[in-house]
């Protein structure tokens, strides 16, 4: 069967699959498998066989026709069919709940140098690791590749890969909210706080950052009260991330991250981290202007009790009654009705 011919019998076969003749299609395929002795026909028709069989839920049928469409690909000495059949079998075995083998094609694909498919077939790569990681119940992993697949989806308005990556998310979200249970239950404290990093992560993907803020904050408490550093990392990754994600970091967030990273490096003992952070914290204090106006010291370093006047001026309450006066130190205008910040 020559060029012509093999693509006529793949036209047809596609024609007899979109009317629902599932089984004639098939036929018609495995005859040009078969007779068909041009190897871009036959790598086409292997991709027909695979989505078909994987359609059909005959995964290991699925599986047979991605291992031959691979030596297709090696024979046809091209990346873009290369990188192709790989994610045929990463999916294959994906369905076959063989995680750690789909983990490992989706690498290779990854892996490969680059390709004219990568930026159509990378998001599709990127969720079938998501995908595998799920299934190991690797959420931290499986959030991230997500976070890829849902970029190239954006990035190449493909709006069928977006929707396959938020059924895969709300499957995330629905293991999280089981594991969330289970850690309630038991008391588990380190679980409750790797749920609500994932909670706060699966928001922030979303866009939703009011929602994700708070939960990395209790993620943050909770990462705390058990001194998991690697966790208050990973708090503060997550945090920075939603900065970014605003387009902009305000002074006062750019005050919180470097008191929370000063804690964590003085606890490590690494003292060159801990200066730049420390020198850091004090310019943005110096930035922002935020000083009490009687004392001196810089407000936010310690959990003092601050009072704002009608004015806008701030200072320590305590300083505000030791010095006794009925007006504002700074302008000296009235203070009465003062509101505590």
């Amino acid at each position: 069967m020559g060029q012509d011919q093999t693509k006529q019998q793949i036209e047809k076969g596609l024609q007899l699959y979109q009317s629902n003749q599932t089984e004639k299609a098939l036929q018609v395929w495995t005859k040009v498998l078969e007779k068909s002795s041009d190897l871009m026909g036959r790598f086409r028709v292997l991709g027909c066989l695979v989505t078909a069989h994987s359609e059909m839920g005959r995964y290991k049928e699925m599986l047979k026709f991605a291992v031959v469409q691979i030596d297709t690909a090696r024979e046809l000495e091209d990346a873009d069919f290369l990188l192709e059949s790989y994610l045929n079998l990463a999916r294959s075995n994906e369905k076959l709940c063989e995680f750690h083998k789909t983990i490992s094609y989706c690498k290779t694909c990854l892996g490969l140098p680059g390709t004219r498919a990568g930026a159509q077939l990378g998001g599709q790569v990127s969720l079938s690791m998501g995908n595998a990681f799920l299934g190991l119940s690797v959420f931290q992993k499986a959030l991230e590749s997500f976070e890829k697949a849902l970029r190239y989806a954006h990035n190449n308005d493909d709006a069928m890969l977006e929707c396959r990556v938020c059924c895969s998310l709300g499957s995330f979200y629905a293991q999280v909210k089981e594991s969330m249970k289970i850690a309630l239950q038991h008391g588990d404290r380190p679980l409750q706080a790797l749920c609500l990093l994932c909670f706060a992560d699966i928001h922030r993907s979303r866009g939703d950052l009011e929602t994700a803020f708070p939960r990395y904050d209790s993620a943050m408490s909770i990462m705390t009260e058990i001194g998991n550093r690697l966790g208050q990392v990973q708090a503060l990754l997550g945090v920075a991330k939603c900065w970014v994600a605003r387009k902009a970091l305000d002074k006062l967030s750019q005050l919180k991250l470097h008191c929370l990273s000063e804690s964590i490096y003085r606890s490590k003992g690494l003292q060159r981290e801990l200066r730049a952070h420390v020198v850091r914290f004090h310019e943005c204090v110096e930035e922002t202007e935020l000083y009490c106006g009687l004392c001196g010291e810089s407000i936010g370093e310690k959990n003092s009790r601050l009072q704002a006047l009608p004015c806008s001026h701030i200072f320590h309450l305590r300083c505000l009654q030791n010095n006794g006066t009925r007006s504002c130190p700074n302008c000296r205008r009235s203070s009465m009705k003062p509101g505590f910040v």
